[in-house]
């Protein structure tokens, strides 16, 4: 693939230019090698006149016909994945062979989500009247995606919304543009002009887009403090929004646990992605009778694992993907110094421009600390010591935050007990990261607001109508 090529957004099925550019940086080496376009807000207006047109039509498209459109798009997703997974590995850092999982597991979601309808609820079926309520959708959605799975994500949000009905104007993160803007083209084949705009550009993109008046809802994917200027912004107008927002993800293992069996699991439970991963485990609290024997285990995976650029053969923990959250991450790293915490770290780090953090593990630091408070977002794992259950569940929701949590036992009946406790909304038992289609991912507390997936994802892209039929 030409890494240099021109890439262009998608409005009304179309290739757009624009006159600016963002740089689009390489963050193993720190250097920009690509330009995306630098959408303007006449273009935006545009792109969203055109979704707005396309909706009237699109809406009345029979639902089987959408649903056959978004699994073909799944299915060009799938074809591309060897190309584009080339290009993910470029502009997000993660190794080609994990940035193919996501592409072909994108096209999987896709087709996975096209087979799903909305209910009809029936309350009265008699000789008087039928009152039944069904969904209908929205407009036009405005969708902006993060940078740390940049493809998974934007199709989380186009399958349910265009299988529902709606049309898009979809905004990739400035910091991986490329793979969303080629997708785009891809799927110009696929879907009517305007049913799905995709366009790029730097920081004021973003609040233009919540702040239009053109739009009935809005789904973000991204950090709280952002996400809460999102819902003030679309409190304007009321737009509906669904916020996907940050984490601090505890997870507790007990006892009984088979350390050999469990700690590659708990590992890759925290670092996969270099850590940047909202639902990645963020705190681990662990049996003091077990602490220094998981510990050590940990420790030893990270001191073998390679980390390195994600185009070189054997990586497994790529760099960290920009600079801005590079920076913040060295943050969190340098004030654990400063403190006197204790920093196990993993294997050494490539010297250079590239935004690389080494693997860190904190052992066992004050629940006080900035390291254990905060979301790293990077891969620094606080681990601490408990001795009793209640104790723990209590730490564990000491947080503003309620995404995802995991319980490690082999007494399943206690774990259940455990993650019925846990103020999420996951709880993983003897497992890690596995969200499906068909399940509900939602957040509490500023973890987010509303829900991605399963059937009550689809209906947050619809609004119910009840309909009374007067018969007789």
């Amino acid at each position: 693939m030409d890494f240099n090529a021109d890439y262009t957004m998608t409005i009304d099925g179309r290739a757009i230019t624009t006159p600016g550019s963002i740089e689009v940086v390489n963050p193993a080496t720190g250097e920009a090698f690509a330009k995306a376009p630098d959408c303007t807000r006449e273009l935006l207006d545009q792109a969203v006149a055109s979704s707005k047109a396309a909706f009237k039509t699109w809406r009345k498209v029979p639902l089987a016909e959408r649903q056959a459109m978004v699994a073909r798009a799944g299915e060009v997703l799938i074809a591309n994945a060897d190309e584009l997974s080339r290009l993910f590995t470029r502009e997000q850092g993660r190794p080609v062979a994990m940035a193919h999982t996501e592409i072909m597991g994108a096209g999987q979601w896709l087709q996975q989500v096209a087979r799903m309808e909305p209910p009809v609820h029936v309350s009265e079926d008699s000789p008087t009247q039928l009152i039944e309520t069904r969904y209908v959708p929205l407009g036009v959605v405005c969708a902006i995606a993060p940078w740390n799975f940049p493809v998974t994500l934007s199709m989380w949000k186009v399958a349910p919304a265009l299988v529902a009905g709606n049309t898009m104007v979809l905004k990739p993160s400035p910091f991986t543009p490329l793979c969303t803007l080629k997708i785009g083209e891809l799927f110009r084949d696929v879907f009517p002009p305007g049913v799905l705009n995709i366009i790029s550009g730097g920081d004021d993109l973003g609040p233009w887009m919540t702040a239009h008046p053109g739009f009935a809802k809005i789904s973000f994917t991204g950090s709280t403090a952002t996400g809460k200027r999102v819902m003030e912004s679309a409190a304007k107008d009321l737009k509906r929004v669904t916020l996907e927002l940050g984490g601090n993800d505890a997870a507790i293992v007990l006892p009984d646990v088979d350390l050999d069996a469990v700690a590659e699991k708990i590992f890759f439970g925290a670092f996969f992605n270099s850590a940047q991963i909202c639902v990645a485990t963020k705190r681990l609290y662990v049996h003091e009778d077990v602490y220094d024997g998981l510990r050590d285990r940990l420790v030893a995976i990270a001191r073998a694992v390679k980390v390195g650029d994600g185009a070189d053969q054997g990586t497994v923990i790529g760099p960290i993907q920009n600079k801005r959250q590079y920076d913040r991450v060295m943050d969190l790293l340098e004030d654990a110094r400063r403190n006197n915490l204790t920093l196990l770290h993993g294997a050494d780090i490539p010297q250079g421009g590239g935004y690389f953090v080494p693997i860190t593990i904190v052992d066992n630091p004050p629940e006080s600390q900035r390291v254990v408070r905060e979301e790293a977002f990077g891969p620094i794992l606080p681990m601490m010591k408990f001795a009793e259950i209640d104790e723990v569940i209590d730490r564990a929701n000491d947080s503003d935050y309620g995404l995802a949590g995991a319980v490690w036992s082999k007494d399943v009946n206690k774990a259940m007990d455990i993650a019925r406790r846990i103020e999420t909304g996951t709880v993983w038992i003897n497992q890690n990261l596995n969200l499906r289609p068909d399940t509900a991912f939602a957040g509490r507390k500023q973890s987010g607001f509303g829900v991605e997936n399963g059937t009550d994802g689809l209906l947050e892209f619809m609004a119910p109508q009840a309909v009374y039929l007067a018969r007789g």
